[in-house]
């Protein structure tokens, strides 16, 4: 069910709620009092990340091109790296940060 506004004309007071069509129209005819303000409307085009809608085959494909470019977000995102390499390119990222923002 859709999620209206309103506004009572006497007192200003602005309220939300949550009613069917045929709810609205029948709260809006015993009350003349009250007016429906217009807003937006909330559209959801997608629901989970693009990993959950991507085969294993897609995701191999990735993690080879992360590998041959080892500097590049996909890197960060789908590559294969160790525990060192983790630290390490930590810590470049901190003194990048301290000598670019000083």
């Amino acid at each position: 069910m859709p999620t209206y506004r309103f506004r009572n004309k006497e007192t200003g007071e602005e309220f939300e709620d949550i009613l069917s069509i045929s709810k609205k129209e029948e709260l809006l005819l015993k009350n003349p009092d009250i007016e429906q303000l217009i807003t937006g409307c909330m559209i959801v085009t997608s629901i989970g990340s693009l990993d959950s809608k991507t085969s294993d085959g897609w995701k191999e494909v990735l993690s080879k091109v992360a590998e041959n470019h080892p500097a590049s977000p996909l890197a960060d995102r789908y590559g294969r790296k160790t525990i060192k390499q983790n630290k390490t390119r930590d810590i470049v990222k901190q003194h990048v940060k301290k000598w670019t923002n000083t």
